[in-house]
């Protein structure tokens, strides 16, 4: 009985980590292109486009995807939005 809680613990863990991983990816990437020095390096179009997308992960967040470990956690078919690779990566914009 308790190597089953203990798994459920270790699968509510992984959502929590990969959870605030995604908060964190998110928050610090908005605040990266709304630096002064960075978000003016960028093209209107490729900003608009991140932060479009970052204010998606952040809603999907904040809304039922947010809930990890909750029905609606983490789960595989259940990805946050994505880019799809779309902009440039922040590294070539320094």
């Amino acid at each position: 009985m308790q190597t089953k809680y203990k798994s459920e613990d270790e699968e509510h863990k992984k959502k929590v980590e990969a959870k605030n991983a995604l908060e964190n990816y998110a928050y610090n990437m908005r605040n990266t292109i709304r630096d002064d020095k960075i978000g003016e390096k960028l093209p209107a179009a490729d900003k608009k486009k991140i932060e479009n997308s970052v204010e998606e992960a952040i809603q999907w967040l904040d809304g039922a995807g947010g809930e990890a470990g909750g029905s609606a956690g983490m789960d595989d078919d259940e990805a946050p939005p994505s880019t799809g690779g779309a902009g440039p990566k922040i590294e070539e914009v320094d």
